[in-house]
């Protein structure tokens, strides 16, 4: 098995990353930084067929799409929305079709902003992700708890709300998206989650809190959390979802402690 499957990967956040940039300018950029992974938060002001063209063009992959958002109705999506049931299949249908074009193959489903305790919504959340499943089943479906200072009301802030969610839906149907960012800025003990939540996790995003720059693995238990995670055997993406304090290609630096956990890049 080769080094590359056997190590955690890299993956540029496009929007975040690079958002200083033109759309057109990002992909030549993360490719030049050394990325081969990206993700998009929301690929659709252009055509699927464009971003496609993009990826091939500079030889990276789309690992991680969300679901869209609506301004005015749902700026934080709308999965667990009760009475946007067919607003939210009109929204996959997007997502599939940007899925089927790149290749993408998991999927961030937004839940919205809700109360948490509200039963309604969890009985929508659970009917949206399993006709998701049943509908597209080649594509993976993952939840990420949001903290609440940044997205006040998000219908999960803590990662084990997240889990009782998987357990009610089931393992084969949607997995969890582990944001060392959120856990940190929701004050919560990130080996203590981490530990908790790794049968469940299914991709990683990483960012320095409170300002969401580049991490510094010197805080917040960072650079245990990365070693736990790589011994537990977790070999898929480190999404890096910041906004870069300056120069972006200076800033990765933060990550050459952890060069023996993540793949070689070209």
């Amino acid at each position: 098995m080769s080094a590359i499957i056997r190590r955690m990967i890299p993956a540029a956040n496009l929007t975040l990353l690079y958002g200083h940039l033109p759309l057109e300018a990002r992909f030549e950029a993360a490719r030049r930084d050394g990325f081969r992974a990206v993700e998009i938060l929301f690929p659709y002001d252009r055509s699927p067929e464009w971003y496609a063209g993009q990826l091939q063009r500079h030889d990276l992959r789309l690992v991680l799409v969300n679901t869209p958002i609506e301004a005015s109705v749902a700026p934080w999506g709308r999965a667990a929305l009760p009475g946007q049931q067919q607003a939210f299949r009109d929204d996959f249908a997007r997502v599939a079709a940007v899925c089927e074009a790149t290749g993408c193959a998991a999927v961030h489903v937004m839940a919205g902003c809700v109360a948490a305790d509200d039963p309604a919504a969890r009985q929508t959340l659970l009917e949206n992700l399993s006709w998701a499943a049943g509908t597209w089943p080649g594509l993976r479906l993952q939840l990420e708890a949001l903290n609440a200072s940044d997205v006040p009301g998000y219908f999960y802030s803590r990662p084990q709300q997240v889990i009782r969610i998987l357990q009610a839906i089931g393992a084969d149907a949607a997995g969890l998206q582990f944001d060392f960012y959120h856990v940190v800025r929701e004050g919560l003990d990130l080996l203590a989650e981490l530990g908790t939540a790794l049968p469940w996790v299914r991709h990683v995003q990483v960012a320095g809190s409170p300002a969401r720059n580049e991490p510094d693995l010197g805080r917040d238990q960072l650079l245990e959390a990365f070693r736990r995670l790589h011994r537990a055997g977790y070999r898929g993406h480190i999404g890096y979802e910041y906004r870069p304090a300056g120069d972006v290609a200076s800033g990765l630096a933060w990550a050459d402690p952890l060069l023996e956990l993540f793949s070689p890049q070209p």
